[in-house]
């Protein structure tokens, strides 16, 4: 099937397919490797990615994390949000938590996404994703490799949650999706690409995901950062919310790791 001729799920999917493919290819050649293999995978994901959207969609606007922004996105109503490798830093390590996400934000909504996990064979997407399984008690709270955030912890110690280390934003709401963990809490700052296909799919599969004082995700504003996020059981939302709105688990949005 042509690319034009692919509905906008078909196409986020095929697209996220082919950059994981290859950054796996990349990574395997072993021709680079820490800074420059993760620079090179930057730039080679988002270069595909860029090309195929052009060719597929060249009336739609892209924000992408590894491009110049544009402010002619904020006059359209279809923009694709894209991060060609999130958690550059795994990738470059041999790691299996990192993603290819592709997302396409409708009139400010996270309309359509597909996240890939290609050190793991997978891509999910908003179209065919299972429902998510209900959350195991007590629940599994994914947090940073290296710096896990206050609010996270705070939650974390008043559910009596396990904690479960994970890197990137993508690998992280993913395995909530998948039943691997049930609670993705982040407030140490993200950007519009890190968080729109995981949300995407996400709600997709029948999760909660909004910001952590459980206002709707927005997307397509003129300052690309949206620094907290929430994804977890409709359930767990009811009861996680309001521990934040009362103070509990509150920490600075500077504080953190920006992209996990």
């Amino acid at each position: 099937m042509s690319a034009d001729a692919m509905t906008d799920v078909e196409l986020a999917r095929s697209i996220a397919e082919a950059a994981g493919r290859l950054l796996m290819d990349l990574r395997a050649a072993g021709d680079l490797a820490d800074e420059a293999l993760g620079a090179e995978g930057d730039r080679a994901a988002n270069a595909l990615i860029l090309e195929r959207l052009a060719e597929a969609r060249p009336d739609d606007a892209v924000l992408s994390e590894e491009s110049a922004d544009s402010p002619d996105r904020l006059n359209r109503s279809r923009v694709w949000i894209i991060d060609p490798l999130d958690g550059t830093r795994e990738y470059r390590e041999g790691r299996d938590d990192w993603a290819v996400h592709i997302a396409l934000a409708i009139d400010g909504k996270p309309a359509i996404g597909a996240v890939a996990l290609p050190a793991l064979g997978r891509v999910l997407d908003s179209a065919e994703v299972p429902p998510a399984p209900p959350p195991a008690n007590p629940p599994r709270m994914l947090v940073s490799r290296s710096r896990p955030g206050a609010d996270a912890m705070a939650v974390a110690e008043a559910l009596g949650a396990e904690l479960v280390p994970m890197g990137s934003a993508g690998a992280k709401a993913m395995a909530v999706v998948r039943g691997e963990a049930d609670i993705y809490l982040h407030s140490g700052g993200q950007y519009e690409w890190d968080n729109c296909a995981p949300a995407a799919v996400a709600l997709a599969a029948g999760l909660h995901a909004s910001r952590i004082d459980g206002s709707p995700l927005r997307y397509n504003r003129a300052d690309p950062m949206l620094p907290d996020l929430l994804i977890c059981a409709p359930d767990l939302a009811r009861i996680i919310l309001p521990m934040i709105e009362t103070g509990m688990a509150r920490a600075p949005a500077e504080q953190g790791d920006p992209a996990a």
